[in-house]
């Protein structure tokens, strides 16, 4: 037992080293398959001694899908904003502000890259990751500790002995560019809302309450503040020099500048070379090194006075517009992307911009051949802001007015555009390709039906050999059909297989949003699956009827209509039903189905100790209720847990809304 005590405690040391050489120093020393082979020996020995537990693990940094309420938990030290500016004259009147406030004392600042991230602040006691917090208002954040320990460039155990006993450490979580243009890529394929920018997709997946999803997006922590009452120096450049070697990830952009002109420099190297980096930034931060000079200078009511932050102008380039091409989405949408000259932007190499729609090519006056302004502005998707007119004057090369195209690029069949849309479409839903193909990647995607194994390639093979034309041959696939297709085996198409058997087990409402009805979405689903419990009671629904459910209107309620009302999907349906997927509602749910809460409005707030918010909203619906995520004169309850926020429970008592306990609501429905 001592032995694999030990043999544990060695894999572990191995491999938070390796980690550390990856994610921290971007310097690895061993190959992914000898890591691979490593953890998945560090697990087996964990299961066979589960005596050894310990969350710190490098196996436990995976998350897990429990679903968790976020607790609010009041910051030690405040986490103010900093002032921003916009101009080198701004940055010069900081200076002589500091200067003045140090009454001609020489200082030194610090210059530091402004990550454009999510704050964090975690807090070590003896060495140990203990608590990670939010921003929030800057007084009080969420506790999102579950989440941040999947975060590999993370330490969960810092390295040497020389650090505080206790002492809180802020920085940004960041989604680099590649896992964000990733991310965004295979949303786009499900035709599921892009994020803006890594900003938004980093704040959206710490805020996630299963930690699993967190693990699998790869997020990063650049860190750039220590507080404490026993820090190793007076000086912050140093503290931060020691946190590098405690393990955290500390930006070597960091510089200890001595002068006005210093601080100039800084700021024209990095405008010019943050284009290089793999993770957003959208400035600078420049700060008093002297602890003890930070201190005499103190704070406003908003901001320190011993630091400011320098924003650069949204980037952006010239390049040549070459030609237009078109893409064809799972609903039939067309958008057209610009293809240009390859030009560089925020770290990327932008060789393609969406133009959206017809209204924006219009607006633009765009040619081939024009020399157009590119913009990122922080933001992946780059966009085309305008003409370089002087250019096209003398651009011997200028082609044709870009217009809009008639026919569908993939199968020549006349578009369509609704009337108060922007979209284009092609209508030939049933024999256009990239429709066919990407209502077969909806129907498989993991919040659908779920049928893991297969994805957009797999699914282009068995379309192009004739294997699968529409989501119903999936339930046909025989094991040998697969194994002999190239890139895959007997392993690959076992567990395609199980999933697809896995299907058959999907609830009703899951099922509903696989099949892709425009403007059916997870949400509208749900709710049409509960008000009507089958697909049959759907399927020959009134418009009266489907636009009585809640959140149904009559756009929704028609394209319900259109959907049913063709032969071709009620054969799909009846061929799916056949292979014994779910088309109602389970008696089990059914049976704790009640009108108590019907026509009433309620506000969950807070944390709870019986159910998670998911399962108290879940017991909302069950029992007739609506969900609202803001408070108003319509709320009938507030469902208030612990923490509840102190702005929403003002306005609850002053608009007379009634508050009710965990238990106060378990009891109304007959639940306790």
């Amino acid at each position: 037992m001592d032995d694999a005590k030990e043999k544990i405690d060695r894999l572990r040391k191995l491999l938070n080293e390796h980690n550390y050489n990856y994610y921290v120093l971007n310097a690895p020393v061993i190959s992914d398959r000898e890591f691979d082979e490593m953890m998945r020996e560090l697990q087996e020995l964990e299961e066979k001694y589960p005596e050894y537990t310990d969350p710190d693990s490098p196996t436990q940094r995976v998350g897990n899908d429990i679903n968790r309420a976020f607790t609010q938990v009041e910051h030690r030290y405040p986490m103010l904003s900093l002032s921003n500016t916009y101009s080198m004259d701004e940055v010069e009147a900081f200076y002589e502000r500091a200067d003045s406030g140090l009454m001609g004392e020489p200082f030194d600042m610090v210059g530091e890259l402004k990550y454009d991230g999510t704050s964090i602040s975690l807090t070590y006691e003896n060495g140990r990751l203990v608590r990670a917090v939010t921003r929030g208002d800057g007084v009080k954040g969420d506790d999102v500790t579950e989440n941040i320990r999947t975060i590999k460039s993370i330490p969960l155990q810092l390295r040497g002995n020389d650090y505080p006993q206790n002492f809180e450490i802020r920085g940004e979580i960041l989604m680099p560019w590649t896992v964000f243009e990733a991310l965004n890529e295979e949303r786009e394929r499900q035709e599921e809302p892009l994020f803006a920018n890594p900003r938004n997709a980093a704040a959206g997946t710490l805020k996630s309450q299963n930690s699993a999803v967190v693990a699998s997006r790869s997020l990063d922590a650049y860190f750039y503040y220590l507080l404490g009452e026993n820090l190793p120096c007076d000086d912050h450049y140093e503290n931060l020099q020691r946190a590098k070697s405690w393990g955290f990830k500390i930006s070597d952009a960091m510089r200890k500048l001595k002068s006005i002109q210093e601080v100039e420099e800084f700021i024209g190297y990095w405008d010019k070379n943050r284009k290089n980096l793999p993770v957003a930034t959208d400035g600078i931060v420049f700060k008093v090194s002297s602890l003890r000079q930070q201190r005499n200078l103190g704070y406003t009511a908003k901001s320190p006075r011993w630091a400011i932050a320098y924003k650069f102008q949204a980037e952006q380039a010239v390049t040549r517009l070459n030609f237009v091409s078109y893409q064809v989405g799972r609903t039939g949408t067309v958008t057209p992307v610009a293809n240009l000259d390859p030009v560089q932007l925020s770290g990327t190499v932008v060789k393609r911009a969406s133009l959206h729609n017809d209204d924006i090519i219009q607006s633009l006056d765009l040619h081939i051949g024009d020399m157009v302004y590119v913009e990122k502005g922080g933001e992946i998707i780059p966009k085309i802001t305008g003409v370089d007119m002087a250019a096209r004057e003398s651009n011997i090369l200028l082609g044709e007015k870009v217009k809009f195209i008639k026919n569908c690029p993939e199968c020549g069949t006349l578009l369509c555009r609704l009337e108060g849309e922007a979209a284009w479409f092609c209508p030939n839903e049933r024999g256009c390709p990239p429709q066919i193909k990407g209502r077969i990647e909806h129907y498989i995607s993991r919040r659908a039906m779920n049928i893991d194994g297969l994805g957009p390639e797999t699914i282009n093979l068995f379309y192009s050999l004739g294997l699968v034309r529409d989501v119903s041959d999936l339930y046909t696939l025989k094991m040998d059909q697969i194994s002999s297709l190239e890139r895959l085996g007997d392993k690959s198409a076992q567990n395609i297989i199980t999933a697809i058997e896995r299907s058959r087990d999907v609830p009703f409402e899951r099922f509903l949003f696989a099949l892709g009805i425009r403007y059916v979405g997870e949400t509208v689903a749900k709710k049409l699956a509960l008000a009507f419990h089958s697909l049959e009671a759907l399927m020959n629904a009134s418009l009266e009827e489907l636009v009585q459910v809640d959140e149904i209107g009559e756009r929704i309620g028609r394209s319900i209509i259109s959907y049913f009302s063709d032969t071709e999907n009620r054969a799909l349906v009846e061929r799916l039903k056949a292979f014994g997927v779910q088309t109602s509602v389970s008696e089990e749910r059914l049976s704790g189905r009640s009108d108590k809460l019907s026509g009433k409005i309620i506000v969950i707030s807070g944390t709870f100790s019986h159910h998670s918010r998911d399962e108290y909203k879940a017991l909302i619906e069950q029992n007739g209720g609506k969900n609202s995520g803001s408070i108003s004169g319509k709320t009938t309850y507030v469902l208030a847990g612990e923490n509840m926020g102190p702005a929403k429970l003002e306005k609850a008592r002053k608009l007379g809304i009634e508050i009710l306990s965990e238990d106060d609501f378990l009891k109304m429905i007959g639940k306790y």
